[in-house]
Parts: C-alpha cells; structure tokens; sequence
C-alpha cells in the first residue's frame, strides 16, 4: 500500500477544490425541493464548476455519466441523475460530488430531506453526520486508520443502524481514488499509522435496516438489498499537526 503524504502546498490545492465543491453542496441544498429533477440538480452542479475553471470529478470517470451522484431513500450511492427522476415530499437525497481543479480533487457528500420528511428519515441523516464526526477525533497523527472505522461503526450501531461494507473511504488527491481504503467498520489489524500530510475522503455510508447491497442493472447505482433508506457523509480531510482539518468547506 502506498499513501502519498500531501504537501502544504498540495494540501493548499486540494484546500481550494474542495471550496468549489463546498460551493456545489449550498447551491443544490438551496435548489432541493418537491418537483425539482435530479438532472435539474445535475446541471447546477456541472456549471457552477466549469465557471470556477474546475473539472467535474465524476463525469466520465470509470464511465459514470454525470456531474454529482444523486441517490434517493434506498440508493445508497452512485444514483445517476435523471430528467425522469423527480423529487417528492418526503424523500432524502444523498447528493455526492467532486471538482478536480489545478490537478486536485476534492471530493463530498451530504444527504438531504425534500420538503418535510419522516422522523426516522432526519435521525438517519443526523446520525450518519454525526457519525462522521466521531470518526475523525481519531484522525490524527500517530493514530491508527482502523480508529476512524471503528469509533463511525460503534457511533452507528447504537442506534440499531448498520454500515455499508461493500464500500469505503479513500485517499484523495491528484486522483479521486488513492489509496488508502477507508473502512467504516472494524476491520482485523490496526491499518496503516497516520501521519501529517495524508489526505482523506472518510465516508460512513449508513442503512436503517441490514448492511446488505446490491448494484442495479445500470452497473452503478447501489441500493439497500431490504429497500431500508441509507444516508452519506462524507468530507476531505488532511492529518495536520493540529488535528484533522475539513477541506471540503466555505
């Protein structure tokens, strides 16, 4: 395994990507409603990154065909946007995005609720958030990688919810993807120590109902295996000496 640690100045880089895409996630928050498309959110997406000079990190990436991944109540990721797919009161969209921009990506995510959702609809969001947050208090320099996957899956299996394990977290930088994997669940070992410089994309993928996925016949789009909701999290992050610092932020 090979982790490329960062730079101050290629942190700098992917500090300034992650602004645009920070910028994204308030322009489609703002734009979630009832009767909006996801395709209508695709584009606000794609244009407000073209206009900072900034690349689409999805777009054409292992073939996906859109800007932002937009996964509604039991697509867990990799929802592809649709002029067909309407929001309806009551969904939660999980919006994913990435801007590449002078050679860096950052990459985010963040599920929202369209017009007034159920109870358990805002406590999954609010625990999937929250358990973000608890994994990255172990985001530091000399710690362990596996400290982050065990604190997010604890946080959320109190709450009788599970996590994906189909899919992690990941390095990011010059590409999307760089290692390393970024479990959200307790895996044998302790990881790879961290150490200032790396950059990562920590991600806890959250289900009401069993961990259990699947892929749908559009070879992208992962859903639920027993239709629960799933919610996302996810922000950019560099091991500092002071502790993690967000990236993909305002």
């Amino acid at each position: 395994m090979s982790i490329t640690i960062k730079s101050k100045d290629e942190i700098a880089k992917v500090r300034e990507s992650g602004r645009i895409v920070a910028e994204v996630h308030k322009l489609i928050a703002d734009a979630i409603k009832p009767g909006v498309s996801t395709m209508q959110l695709d584009k606000i997406a794609e244009e407000y990154i073209l206009s900072k000079n900034a690349k689409p990190s999805f777009k054409g990436y292992g073939g996906f065909p859109a800007t932002i991944c937009a996964s509604i109540n039991n697509e867990v990721i990799h929802g592809i946007p649709s002029k067909n797919q309407i929001l309806k009161d009551g969904d939660i969209i999980s919006i994913d995005v990435g801007a590449l921009y002078n050679g860096y990506h950052g990459d985010s995510a963040k599920t929202h609720g369209v017009g007034e959702i159920s109870d358990e609809a805002k406590k999954i969001i609010r625990v999937t958030k929250e358990s973000f947050y608890a994994g990255i208090e172990f985001a530091k320099d000399g710690n362990h990688l596996y400290e982050i996957s065990a604190a997010i899956q604890k946080y959320v299996e109190q709450y009788g919810y599970s996590i994906v394990r189909d899919f992690v977290g990941h390095g990011v930088g010059r590409d999307l993807h760089e290692e390393p994997q970024i479990p959200n669940y307790k895996v044998k070992g302790r990881g790879p120590k961290l150490q200032c410089g790396m950059v990562l994309a920590i991600e806890p993928m959250v289900n009401v109902g069993r961990y259990e996925v699947r892929v749908l016949q559009n070879d992208w789009t992962v859903v639920t295996l027993d239709g629960s909701l799933s919610a996302h999290y996810e922000h950019t992050i560099a091991i500092t000496d002071k502790g993690p610092e967000l990236l993909t932020v305002l």
